[in-house]
C-alpha cells in the first residue's frame, strides 16, 4: 500500500515545480489535483491530508511571490501566505476534528550544547555560502536595493516573516501531516520538493536548489530530533540574517565589507 501511497503524494510535491518554480499553472493545479483525486481512490485519509497540503499551495499561489516591497503587495502576500496555514489548520481542528497541525513553541526542553553549536554552525555557513551564491550568480537582484531606509526595514520584516513562514507550511503543516503516511525520511523529501520550489520563486535561482533543497531537508530532520518549533524558526532566523546582510552588501559594495565571495 505504501508504493500506491506515494504516487498521489508524489504528484501532489512535484506540482509545486510547475506551479511555483516554473510559473506554469495549468500544469501546476493539473498535477495537483491529480494528487488528490487518485488518493482518493487509495486512501481516504491519505486524500484529506494531500487536500489540507494543497489549498495551501493553491492560495499561495494565487499571488505574486517575490520581493516587491510595496505596502499593498506587502499586505496581499502576507494575508495569502497567513491564510495557507490558517486554512489547513482550522479544517483540519475543526472539520476533520484532529490535532495533527500543532506549532510547539514552548516545549519545557532545554536546547542541549550540540543544539547550541549548530545555531553557531549555521551562522557560519551562511556567512561563507550566501556571499558567494547571491553576487557570483547576481541573484541578489530579486530583491530590492535596501539603501533607502524604508526598503531596508521593509526588506528585514519581509525577509524575517517569510522565513517563519516557511517553517509553519513547509514543516509544521506539510511535513507534519505527511509524516502520518510515510515513514520520516521519504515524507521530508517530499516536503523538500515544494519548500525549495517555494523558494525558487521567491529568488533562489541559479545554482540555488543545490542551497534550499539540502536546507529544507535538514529542518525537516532538526523538527524531527527537536520537535520545536522555536528551535527551527531560531535557525532560519539566523541563516535569513544573514542573507540579508549579505543583500545589503551586494547592492551598496562599500556597506558591511565583511563578506569573502
Amino acid at each position: 500500500m505504501l508504493g500506491w501511497k506515494l504516487l498521489p503524494a508524489g504528484l501532489l510535491s512535484l506540482s509545486a515545480v510547475p506551479l511555483f518554480a516554473l510559473q506554469e499553472d495549468l500544469a501546476g493545479y493539473g498535477l495537483l489535483g491529480l494528487g488528490v483525486a487518485v488518493a482518493a481512490l487509495i486512501d481516504l485519509q491519505l486524500m484529506r491530508h494531500l487536500a489540507l497540503i494543497a489549498a495551501g499551495m493553491v492560495i499561495i499561489s494565487l499571488v505574486p511571490l517575490n520581493a516587491d516591497l510595496s505596502l499593498g503587495h506587502m499586505a496581499l502576500m502576507g494575508g495569502a501566505l497567513g491564510a495557507a496555514v490558517l486554512v489547513p489548520w482550522l479544517v483540519s481542528r475543526f472539520a476533520y476534528r484532529e490535532d495533527i497541525i500543532r506549532f510547539p513553541v514552548n516545549t519545557g526542553r532545554k536546547w542541549p550544547v550540540a543544539a547550541k553549536l549548530y545555531l553557531i554552525g549555521v551562522v557560519a555557513l551562511g556567512y561563507f555560502i550566501l556571499p558567494a551564491y547571491l553576487i557570483n550568480t547576481g541573484v541578489y537582484r530579486n530583491w530590492p536595493d535596501a539603501s533607502d531606509p524604508a526598503i531596508f526595514w521593509r526588506l528585514f520584516l519581509g525577509v524575517n516573516s517569510v522565513g517563519i513562514w516557511d517553517e509553519l507550511f513547509f514543516i509544521c503543516t506539510s511535513f507534519t501531516l505527511l509524516r502520518r503516511h510515510f515513514p520520516d525520511w521519504l515524507a521530508n523529501l517530499l516536503q523538500a520538493v515544494i519548500f525549495s520550489s517555494f523558494l525558487w520563486e521567491i529568488g533562489y535561482q541559479a545554482w540555488g536548489p543545490l542551497l534550499t533543497f539540502p536546507f529544507a531537508l535538514l529542518q525537516g530532520y532538526t523538527f524531527k530530533l527537536t520537535k520545536s518549533l522555536t528551535y527551527v524558526v531560531s535557525v532560519h532566523l539566523l541563516f535569513d540574517l544573514v542573507l540579508f546582510l549579505a543583500l545589503v552588501h551586494a547592492h551598496n559594495r562599500d556597506w558591511l565589507p565583511v563578506f569573502l565571495y
